[in-house]
């Protein structure tokens, strides 16, 4: 299967969350078929507990308006706090990497309208499995537990 090439940045903001210490979780930004921004969850390296890797994209995007006609991707399937977000600034379209290591709110976003297409991606899934692996301390406080 060839890469989506947006799933590709997501995937390499991840890496690089991963090789600062942090998180590996990416995400990237689409409007119109062009790159908006990307980001990555800096919830270690920035010592910011809401800055998973959806919201270091937001963020980085800026204030571009609406966003009825972007699509978000992500790495993992994104938490209540990033869902809720992506319901509220009404983004219509999720593409996720996995959401076998983390089930996350795919079925909040699809009753609020949001199409959620999950990849089941093979390497999203072994360095989310491997993170958890060597730090599930780290992975239990970023998903809350």
């Amino acid at each position: 299967m060839i890469m989506d090439k947006f799933m590709r940045i997501a995937i390499e903001e991840a890496k690089s969350g991963l090789a600062e210490g942090g998180i590996p979780i990416g995400s990237a930004l689409v409007k119109n078929g062009e790159l908006i921004a990307s980001g990555r969850n800096k919830r270690v390296q920035e010592q910011n507990p809401i800055l998973h890797g959806e919201m270091d994209c937001l963020n980085n995007a800026g204030r571009i308006g609406s966003y009825r006609d972007t699509v978000i991707y992500s790495t993992l399937m994104p938490c209540y706090m990033c869902a809720g977000t992506i319901v509220q600034f009404n983004i219509p379209k999720v593409i996720v990497g996995e959401s076998k290591t983390f089930p996350g709110a795919g079925k909040f976003m699809e009753s609020h309208g949001v199409e959620v297409i999950d990849l089941n991606n093979a390497e999203c899934i072994s360095m989310m499995e491997n993170f958890i692996a060597d730090k599930p301390e780290l992975w239990n406080e970023d998903i809350g537990e």
